[in-house]
């Protein structure tokens, strides 16, 4: 199976090398507006080969949507357009509400397999790229009763090819889930790594005393805002309902430790205890 990439950075990459170590396709096509991305992703042996976006719809099987929320917004009506026969197109990216909406009512939308690999790091680019990101990981694919049967099943073999679980979910549903255990993580983040700039001025400090609490906390902060701010934009409400919660979470033990009420203190820190029953 030929199968194209569409942005090679950090995600694109990764399932590039994994959907060739893994045997789901035997060449990779990377396809970028980035032309030294593009480049790089060849020279590390990322893709196969770099082209044009029209060229590799032309001969591939599978085409991936690796690119920033906006940029897939603005070209998943087109590539579907271009869709040939058996073609199966499919995107990873991190919202999904706004784009299923937008490809609802496409002569092609059977051919379209919307996915989102639960699985990254804070680094970006082709160099970001590593082998086997996906392993044991959680794949979503959002409503699938809306692709064709034959789309569907090449991607569930693939994600099963690629070691993963599949959960499935509505596009409504993985957006407010994502903001919850995704989203609000990376926002909080930049809050903090904002926090640490303002108040520490000896930035020398930071990098002499931060143990690994703070740098597990606050290393999605890296994170690029290519990425992130397209994702809390077309999350917009989702993202805004979890601050809310968390702000309101932070305010009470800000007045906990002002009344220096620590018995309830502690009573709420047992309480998010409760989270090593999930997250073992």
């Amino acid at each position: 199976m030929i199968a194209a990439v569409v942005g090679v950075g950090l995600i694109g990459g990764s399932l590039a090398l994994s959907l060739k170590e893994r045997g789901v396709a035997n060449w990779i096509i990377g396809v970028d507006n980035n032309t030294v991305n593009l480049a790089k992703a060849q020279e590390l042996g990322i893709i196969d080969e770099g082209s044009t976006l029209d060229d590799a719809m032309k001969r591939s099987d599978l085409v991936v949507l690796a690119i920033p929320v906006d940029a897939m917004l603005g070209t998943v009506s087109d590539i579907l357009g271009k869709a040939r026969e058996g073609q199966v197109i499919m995107d990873v990216g991190s919202t999904k509400h706004k784009l299923l909406q937008l490809v609802a009512g496409h002569p092609n939308r059977g051919r379209f397999v919307a996915a989102h690999p639960m699985a990254g790091t804070e680094y970006s680019g082709p160099e970001a790229a590593v082998k086997g990101l996906f392993t044991g990981k959680t794949m979503v694919l959002c409503d699938v009763k809306n692709s064709d049967e034959d789309a569907l099943e090449l991607v569930e073999a693939m994600v099963d090819k690629l070691n993963m679980r599949i959960v499935y979910m509505n596009g409504e549903e993985h957006d407010l889930h994502t903001a919850y255990v995704s989203h609000i993580s990376h926002i909080t983040s930049f809050a903090l790594a904002l926090t640490v700039l303002k108040k520490e001025k000896e930035q020398g400090r930071i990098f002499e005393l931060a143990s690994g609490g703070f740098e597990s906390t606050v290393r999605l902060a890296k994170s690029s805002p290519d990425m992130w701010v397209p994702i809390f934009k077309h999350n917009r409400n989702n993202v805004l309902d979890v601050l809310d919660e968390h702000i309101r979470q932070l305010e009470q033990m800000k007045e906990l430790l002002q009344s220096e009420d620590y018995e309830t203190f502690y009573k709420l820190i047992q309480k998010s205890n409760k989270i090593r029953k999930i997250l073992k």
